[in-house]
């Protein structure tokens, strides 16, 4: 048994209530959002060049 399994595993957060936000808090939580699915997009592409290098380090001949 790994003590991983022994560990709770982490739950997706609730949405927020986006009842009270002004329509100008709203647009700033947009853009803050979408910063950071740009800095996610730019460590997946990261990671895949790094995968990429890597199996062509690696290939077989």
């Amino acid at each position: 048994m790994d003590l991983d399994d022994l560990e709770p595993r982490k739950q997706k957060p609730k949405p927020k209530d986006l009842g009270p936000y002004s329509i100008e808090e709203l647009n700033d939580h947009i853009a803050t959002l979408e910063a950071e699915i740009a800095r996610a997009r730019a460590a997946i592409a990261a990671k895949q060049a790094h995968r990429s290098g890597a199996d062509v380090f690696f290939k077989k001949k």
